[in-house]
């Protein structure tokens, strides 16, 4: 390999676990049927001029399998968690009870789970497109040095790594997005 060009592996290999980290967090949000307060983790709130997560407005608690309470702190902003919800396609019906929102969770029917399947593949895809675009900033590296003179043999040789660290990357989401379908299908 040309001594002068070497690709930062690690940092591609860094931003493609950000990817995957964050479906993770996407596919924690999708429902399957039991209380989880992870599931509120994507939802926004219009607090004080900025978009905050819920669990900063509130206490968020899951007092019984079917059921997620959240203790909001300040009055003011106790409806404006209420429409996030409302908003963020849950499918949950919040309830208001003083500064305390009551989120029950109805049991998934059929139609219901295939689109939150459906739901889990499109945050799939998204990942995979954040992995590609990951890769394609390697493989422009690639070219750069390749233009100021790295040999065709050193291009092959880290362009098929860069590849080789895209398809684990690619494989990964492929096996978490099979296992949350199952997990959403399960009745």
């Amino acid at each position: 390999m040309s001594e002068d060009f070497m690709l930062d592996t690690d940092d591609l290999e860094r931003r493609m676990d950000g990817a995957m980290a964050n479906l993770r967090t996407e596919f924690a949000s999708l429902r399957t049927g039991r209380a989880s307060a992870s599931m509120l983790e994507p939802v926004m709130v219009d607090a004080y001029g900025q978009q905050t997560p819920i669990n900063q407005v509130g206490t968020v608690n899951v007092p019984e399998p079917r059921m997620v309470t959240i203790n909001v702190w300040d009055k003011g902003l106790v409806n404006k968690v209420e429409k996030a919800i409302r908003e963020s396609g849950l499918g949950i019906n919040p309830q208001l009870n003083g500064t305390i929102i009551m989120l029950p969770i109805p049991e998934l029917n059929e139609e219901r789970r295939r689109e939150l399947t459906k739901v889990a593949g499109q945050y799939a895809e998204s990942a995979r497109v954040a992995i590609r675009n990951v890769r394609r900033d390697g493989m422009d590296q690639i070219k750069k040095a390749k233009n100021d003179g790295m040999s065709e043999d050193d291009q092959k040789i880290w362009e098929g790594e860069v590849q080789d660290i895209t398809d684990r990357f690619i494989k990964a989401i492929d096996d978490q997005l099979a296992t949350k379908q199952a997990e959403i299908m399960q009745v």
